[in-house]
């Protein structure tokens, strides 16, 4: 029943809270410093009081090491919501981040020292194909729909360019930080809700660089229109609401994620992750009628089944089915 509840959370949390940060980027295509600013205040603020126990409790890992995790993970969360600002569409957002299974094969192999079969860099080559597809596409959408002058196309797919820049920077950086954590639950044992406190407390001072931009989005939050909340029936500026349920979304989101780590395999969470991913790419072209071509649905296509050949699904089946028949020979 727990991993069900899990499942239920990460699908209602993740996907509702693509819907409102689209909301937010479609208005303020700029915003996504405050959007991060007040995910990490609100993870922070509820791990001080739960898992810190108001500061009390000693953490298992030592700070130094989380000091060089959270500068990676502050990294990531900053630049791959400010690639919104440069001219990124939602679908390709969420399309390019599935791409993470490439950066942390590449990274494996150059640090790691890993080796793979051929049908995982079969996946991984699948993978490639869709994304590239996927970003050529949106790339010629770019230039065509900033035809009004040559200066305007060339300007546009400048800052595009630049946006794909950040996003795979960050996809990169994302995957380094994953193997940096993964030799230290090998050293300390996996205290995952811990790592999600300190990741979003730590980085809080670095905001202040932010202020400048985080105060100007805030006072253009006000100036939005009221908007009358269902059930409460308390008038607040709109953009606000769409900030506040973007945050509820995604600590909903983290919260399910969290439990189906710690109730399921690894591979059943990579096919619950994937899934919704897929989902939300459905409600983004759908509700928001983003453009989306036959070349677009044919390279999601392959970055999905990319995914799903490298979890091995298929595989593991295998494997299951095959145990109890190895079990009644040995009786």
């Amino acid at each position: 029943m727990r991993p069900l509840f899990a499942v239920g959370l990460v699908f209602a949390g993740c996907c509702s809270n693509v819907i409102f940060l689209e909301l937010l980027v479609r208005k303020h295509p700029g915003c996504g410093n405050i959007v991060t600013f007040a995910q990490f205040l609100f993870i922070a603020v509820e791990g001080f009081l739960f898992e810190a126990n108001l500061g009390r409790k000693q953490p298992a890992i030592p700070i130094r090491y989380y000091a060089v995790m959270v500068t990676m993970f502050f990294t990531v969360s900053v630049v791959n919501n400010y690639a919104l600002n440069l001219n990124i569409a939602m679908p390709l957002h969420m399309i390019f981040r599935s791409g993470s299974l490439i950066a942390n094969m590449i990274l494996g192999i150059i640090i790691l020292k890993k080796r793979y079969s051929i049908f995982k860099y079969a996946s991984i080559a699948l993978v490639s194909v869709g994304i590239f597809i996927c970003t050529s596409m949106s790339a010629k959408q770019v230039t065509s729909q900033s035809s009004l002058s040559e200066n305007e196309g060339f300007q546009a797919f400048t800052w595009w360019l630049l946006g794909i820049g950040a996003l795979t920077f960050a996809l990169l950086m994302s995957a380094r930080m994953g193997i940096f954590q993964e030799t230290l639950y090998k050293q300390f044992g996996k205290h995952s809700k811990e790592a999600l406190f300190y990741n979003h407390a730590l980085p809080l001072p670095g905001f202040i660089f932010l202020a400048s931009d985080i105060y100007d989005h805030a006072a253009l939050f006000n100036k939005s229109e009221l908007y009358q909340v269902p059930v409460v029936g308390v008038a607040m500026p709109i953009m606000w609401f769409y900030l506040l349920m973007n945050v509820i979304t995604q600590y909903v989101c983290i919260r399910g994620v969290f439990i189906l780590t710690t109730e399921c395999t690894s591979l059943t969470v990579t096919l619950v992750v994937t899934l919704r991913k897929f989902v939300s790419l459905i409600i983004s072209i759908l509700y928001f009628q983003n453009p989306f071509t036959v070349w677009h649905w044919l390279g999601t296509l392959f970055v999905f089944i990319g995914t799903l050949m490298y979890t091995e699904v298929w595989n593991n089946l295998g494997i299951t089915r095959s145990q109890p028949q190895k079990e009644d020979k040995k009786n």
